[in-house]
């Protein structure tokens, strides 16, 4: 049997499982750009099917907020059992920080795709995609430093 070992005290003490065969082959930074690859599916799939259920009765800026809100309450676990491999603290806490950080996405989203819709013409969908692709690196440190840090002392 071989033995992986990883990088931090904070992932040796986390479960074995798929997270820790995704973390360890992979390493942590492969394992978030597939965690925002998810994230970025599972809320263009939840934007792309409300704007088609509500066909403008709802506006769209709504629908930014909502689905930035279902897609952190689905993809939370992913990042923290498979990415950042966090055991023993408290997952309302963890969602708490991790939202925390999506809210200030969430600002920009709320702010530059009507930018881009209302005034360069450039589709919902579209305008969001570019914004989400600015995402992942701002992202990362934020979640790596703050929301999933290494809390034990050396």
């Amino acid at each position: 049997m071989v033995e992986v070992e990883s990088g931090t005290a904070h992932e040796k003490n986390s479960r074995p499982g798929w997270g820790a065969l995704v973390s360890a082959f992979w390493g942590r930074r492969v394992a978030y750009l597939l965690a925002s690859a998810m994230t970025a599916v599972v809320y263009c799939a939840l934007l792309g099917l409300g704007l088609l259920a509500v066909k403008g009765r709802v506006p769209y800026v709504f629908l930014l907020v909502a689905c930035q809100f279902l897609t952190s309450v689905i993809v939370y676990p992913w990042y923290r059992l498979v990415v950042f491999r966090v055991s023993g603290e408290s997952w309302l806490a963890g969602y708490l920080r991790f939202y925390a950080v999506g809210l200030g996405f969430l600002v920009t989203s709320v702010v530059g795709v009507p930018i881009l819709v209302e005034f360069i013409g450039i589709p919902i969908m579209v305008a969001q995609g570019l914004l989400i692709a600015v995402s992942p690196p701002l992202s990362y440190l934020t979640h790596r430093m703050w929301t999933f840090p290494n809390r034990e002392k050396s």
